[in-house]
């Protein structure tokens, strides 16, 4: 990789990490960089309007450009448009919070999300990148993949997000195994307190997870008595049958590898 573009990058996702501008001087800390260097980097960067200069601060934000590129993104992403339909009849049907993931490295992508249809005041969560084992999104994938990915996931950093995080790996190997059986995974206040989520994976032609589609809400409504809710249950699995099929993948999720 040409190594301006990949400190170019490193730039970005420091700028992306956090809500506050950051200044020339603490991107080089962090990065470990010449001052010169990325003060550069960061000329560039403006001039292609992928970052912005505070002029008072004299403090750097991503850009606008960022913004088209990350519509695009999703713009063109197939199964996000395919998701669009059934993740509104999912929502409907269950009366919560629909949000389709993708995998993202050691993370999920949320590439859609729809509202409860409710009149609650709620965050749009797409864009949001979520470790994956902290959510059912995750784990439905997870379960469904590789094994040499799978192996690699439980390997690498498994940070701890709540009280009810799973940071074992041993025991998160043992929970992929029962997602796998059961068809659909559950994330019990692993990422915030009071949240739950149910989801079913998405698999292509060859059998392989390309995402997830889940309901989220509230646990008590989710998991009555610290169980999924079997109607969430069935519903979640029939909307990621029909994007499964859409795909072009079978009826039946491919045996576990």
């Amino acid at each position: 990789m040409i190594q301006s573009v990949r400190r170019a990058g490193s730039i970005l996702r420091e700028l992306g990490s956090g809500p506050r501008p950051l200044g020339v001087t603490e991107l080089a800390e962090r990065l470990g960089l010449a001052k010169a260097t990325v003060y550069g980097l960061l000329r560039s960067l403006e001039v292609e309007e992928l970052v912005e200069r505070d002029v008072e601060t004299g403090r750097y934000r991503l850009g606008p450009t960022l913004l088209q590129l990350g519509n695009a993104y999703l713009d063109s992403h197939e199964l996000r448009a395919r998701s669009l339909l059934w993740a509104d009849a999912l929502a409907t049907r269950t009366s919560e919070a629909v949000r389709v993931g993708v995998p993202n490295g050691p993370n999920v992508l949320i590439v859609h999300h729809v509202f409860r249809p409710d009149d609650s005041v709620q965050i749009l969560e797409v864009g949001a990148s979520i470790p994956w084992h902290v959510s059912a999104l995750g784990k439905a994938i997870a379960a469904h993949d590789f094994e040499e990915v799978r192996d690699r996931l439980l390997e690498g950093p498994l940070p701890r997000l709540t009280g009810r995080t799973i940071t074992d790996p041993e025991e998160l190997r043992r929970a992929l195994e029962e997602v796998h059986r059961a068809g659909v995974a559950v994330e019990d206040q692993e990422a915030v307190i009071g949240e739950a989520e149910v989801a079913a994976a998405i698999l292509d032609h060859d059998g392989v997870p390309r995402g997830a589609i889940g309901v989220a809400g509230p646990v008590e409504r989710l998991l009555p008595d610290g169980v999924a809710r079997g109607d969430l249950v069935a519903a979640v699995k029939e909307s990621a049958r029909g994007l499964t099929r859409d795909l072009g993948g079978g009826r039946r999720y491919a045996r576990i590898r």
